[in-house]
């Protein structure tokens, strides 16, 4: 498989640039996740890789060979796209077949590839059946195996899973998970889904505005996002962020806002230098709270109004409210909560992130 990268790639309709130049390396083997809103560009990087879309300035590079400006058909790519993209006329088989016998490979070897692929993904029962007989998961199989029966080098996935219901979505999730430890090739997923994205990628880049904010592993981006826009968008429940002032409690750097008061980790002093200003943004995970009555309980208190209380067997969802803060919190706790009272909860300090408010960049 290629290492694939994009090197000051740009991407214009007109005078309006999508994509500002910027770099992007796919490694060899890696199951790669672009995600972000709607709108970030990540589809549209997809598509140049594809050579759907062309692109304004830059090159892309499959190890040391330029592919920008190749023929779709001859970069060894496959494509699964959102919406199937099947043909309704032709019966299962034609359709896995079709790129194939584009290319007159021998009769024999395409039935014994569809019939591999269809049996690894389940569908091997629905061969003569046509796209309009089957369900959406049925027929996103489909389109995921016409993709794998042209065992090419890359594999790009453009939001496969979004249009099925949330059950199938999570069903469909776990045999990709599966599909990707057995084929070793390069994968390309894109997704404005998180969890997809958190579930699947062995790296996942995180896009907004056309620009890439970060990248890395599910549990670096979780545990260390570089700023806010990434904190708020990988983690589910999603962060909690409250407008804080910096401020020092009794010697101890705290942060400060309406109703509540929070101290800082001993080491934090020295983060400081990177500030713009004594105005912060604080953020808190939703599992980072705790009931002030658990006796491991350590941290500062902070009291919040309850306005809903979900409750999920195992689990509790709380909104809750902190002056002008609705905050989520998420306990591990069959607990019951009246709506209108106030309850303490405790914040550990290592459960607190501060971003800088002027450039929203984690100090």
């Amino acid at each position: 498989m290629p290492r694939i990268r994009f090197d000051s790639v740009e991407k214009r309709y007109g005078q309006t640039q999508v994509l500002p130049p910027f770099d992007l390396t796919f490694e060899d083997g890696e199951f790669t996740v672009l995600v972000g809103p709607s709108g970030c560009g990540k589809s549209t990087t997809l598509r140049m890789l594809a050579g759907l879309e062309e692109v304004t300035s830059g090159e892309i590079w499959f190890d040391d060979r330029p592919i920008t400006r190749l023929e779709p058909k001859d970069r060894d790519i496959a494509m699964v796209f959102q919406d199937y993209a099947l043909y309704p006329h032709m019966n299962i088989a034609k359709n896995m077949s079709f790129a194939l016998r584009l290319q007159r490979v021998p009769k024999a070897e395409i039935d014994a590839k569809v019939d591999r692929v269809a049996r690894m993904l389940g569908i091997e029962t629905l061969l003569q059946r046509k796209p309009g007989e089957l369900s959406g998961g049925q027929r996103q199989r489909v389109a995921m195996g016409r993709a794998l029966v042209r065992d090419a080098s890359t594999f790009l996935f453009d939001e496969p899973l979004s249009n099925l219901d949330a059950k199938l979505r999570g069903k469909m999730r776990t045999e990709l998970a599966e599909m990707r430890n057995t084929l070793d090739k390069n994968m390309v997923y894109v997704t404005h889904d998180q969890v997809e994205a958190m579930t699947l990628g062995d790296r996942i880049v995180v896009m907004a505005n056309g620009l890439v904010q970060q990248q890395g592993s599910a549990e670096e981006l979780f545990k260390a996002p570089a700023n806010a826009f990434v904190a708020g968008f990988i983690g589910s429940p999603t962060m909690n962020f409250l407008n804080a002032d910096l401020v020092e409690d009794n010697g101890t750097l705290a942060v400060r806002g309406p109703g509540f008061t929070l101290d800082l980790p001993p080491d934090f002093g020295a983060r400081t230098r990177a500030l713009s200003g004594p105005e912060v943004i604080v953020g808190i995970r939703p599992a980072g709270f705790q009931l002030a009555s658990d006796r491991d309980a350590r941290g500062s208190t902070i009291d919040l109004s309850i306005k809903v209380s979900e409750y999920l067997g195992n689990q509790t969802i709380l909104v809750t409210m902190c002056g002008d803060h609705d905050i989520v919190v998420e306990l591990d706790s069959a607990a019951r909560f009246q709506r209108g009272t106030t309850t303490t909860f405790v914040v550990a300090p290592d459960h607190i992130m501060v971003f800088d408010k002027k450039t929203e960049l984690r100090l």
